[in-house]
């Protein structure tokens, strides 16, 4: 069951979603509610603040990735228990992915008959506010967006100018967040920085923004809104059946926090016990794994101290040579590679890593091109990619399409994956089951030859 949930859209990608509706989650949590988060589409990076400001594992909606018919079960899980569930919206409300498949926030809003809250940048705005939600509100009537947010209001002035003009609209101002720079958070070149990187800092904001939204938004409102969405049956999504026990190893910390809650939830389903280490504090993998998960981050920023620290680098070209069963995305596979713009890495993979400046973004269908531990040869995935590096030669281990382009990458055989494609378990977790399996199989190797042990 999904009961109360809304969710904040913005005009377009850089509005102040994040802030808003991390600021809306800390406020209600403050009020003793209990609050859950959600992100519309493929981010690792504001679900972390969401995490933060409710208690709750970050989470994700992405209907192209894993298919409509997974939103409310996704939904259901990510609302479990709570009494509101609040979605963070994804670039602007209606936009998504450049092949129409239903991706946008406003799909998403649609498949869960959810409210919409449009955070509004009212820096440079006063009577064209009213032309700008009207057209929001018109474009697709099936999309309810039943409130407003101001943000970036420059004075009382400014505000009581920006309400007057909404007066006549069919939408409640909900609130009026004041320009101020300590609800700026400090970003990099994929967005914010990842919430572990600062904790104590971005704690220290999120108590500021937690009070300003208390004082400048009507939660009371925000929650009347919430209430308001029907009550949606919908079953938890399926997992994968125990496919044997095993331990996997799970890349964590401050170079490599890009990891999806549904990865680890289907790991542990097919019988896998995740274990997490921190390339960058330990030296050896854990001890006894059968598998490994290397997923993204921002290994370039941390290059020479993972470079330094070669005990686990030669451990890692070891036990993936010995056929430990690996899947690494993105920033895992940097970490594979030879090096990374110069500093030596774990050398699994022939190529070297660089950064560039260019942006390679966008949804992607995948069609293995070799026997791996995703699957066998010819079998198709879905996944994302976002990432400023490049590595060379590029691989031919995938096929990725998308809309305008095709491409090979990545390296694949029976014990490995590596490659810049992000997935997500959430509508099809059978990769990451036929993963867990392998490992599985590994690790029954492994007790018959002791030698082949990691830690």
């Amino acid at each position: 069951m999904i009961g109360p949930r809304l969710i904040v859209a913005g005009t377009h990608s850089n509005v102040g979603k994040t802030t808003v509706t991390t600021g809306l989650l800390a406020a209600l949590a403050r009020r003793g509610l209990d609050v859950a988060g959600a992100k519309v589409g493929p981010d690792f990076i504001d679900p972390g603040y969401h995490a933060l400001a409710s208690g709750r594992p970050p989470r994700n909606l992405d209907a192209w990735m894993c298919g409509p018919e997974a939103i409310r079960p996704l939904a259901a899980r990510a609302a479990s228990g709570a009494d509101v569930l609040i979605i963070e919206g994804v670039m602007g409300l209606f936009d998504g992915a450049a092949d129409s498949t239903p991706s946008s926030t406003a799909d998403v809003a649609r498949l869960l008959e959810a409210p919409v809250i449009l955070v509004v940048d009212g820096s440079s705005l006063s009577s064209s506010v009213a032309a700008l939600v009207h057209g929001y509100v018109s474009y697709r009537p099936e999309i309810r967006v039943a409130g407003v947010i101001l943000n970036r209001v420059g004075s009382a002035v400014h505000e009581a100018l920006l309400r007057e003009a909404l007066a006549d609209q069919p939408v409640q101002v909900l609130g009026a967040l004041p320009r101020d720079p300590r609800f700026v958070w400090r970003d990099r070149h994929l967005g914010l920085v990842p919430v572990i990187e600062e904790a104590t800092a971005v704690g220290s904001s999120l108590e500021s923004l937690a009070a300003a939204v208390s004082e400048h938004v009507d939660l009371e409102g925000v929650v009347r809104l919430a209430r308001s969405a029907p009550t949606l049956r919908a079953a938890l999504p399926l997992l994968p059946s125990l496919q044997g026990r095993s331990r996997v190893a799970m890349a964590a910390g401050a170079a490599f926090s890009f990891a999806y809650t549904d990865t680890a939830e289907a790991l542990a389903a097919a019988g896998a016990e995740v274990v997490p280490f921190d390339p960058l504090q330990d030296e050896h993998l854990p001890e006894a794994v059968d598998g490994l998960m290397v997923g993204g981050g921002f290994p370039e920023e941390y290059a020479v101290r993972l470079s330094a620290n070669r005990g686990l680098l030669e451990e890692l070209r070891a036990m993936v040579g010995q056929g430990l069963p690996t899947w690494a995305e993105c920033g895992g596979l940097l970490l594979l590679c030879r090096s990374l713009d110069g500093h030596a890495m774990a050398g699994v993979v022939p190529a070297d890593g660089e950064m560039t400046g260019r942006l390679t973004l966008g949804y992607r269908t995948a069609r293995l091109e070799a026997d791996c531990v995703a699957g066998p040869a010819g079998a198709q995935i879905r996944g994302h990619e976002f990432h400023y590096s490049r590595v060379a030669p590029a691989g031919d281990g995938l096929l990725l399409a998308s809309r305008f382009s095709t491409r090979a990458e990545g390296w694949a055989r029976p014990g490995l994956l590596a490659t810049y494609l992000h997935y997500h378990p959430g509508g099809d977790p059978a990769p990451v089951a036929r993963f867990a399996a392998r490992a599985a199989q590994f690790g029954g190797q492994r007790d018959s030859h002791p030698s082949r042990s990691g830690g």
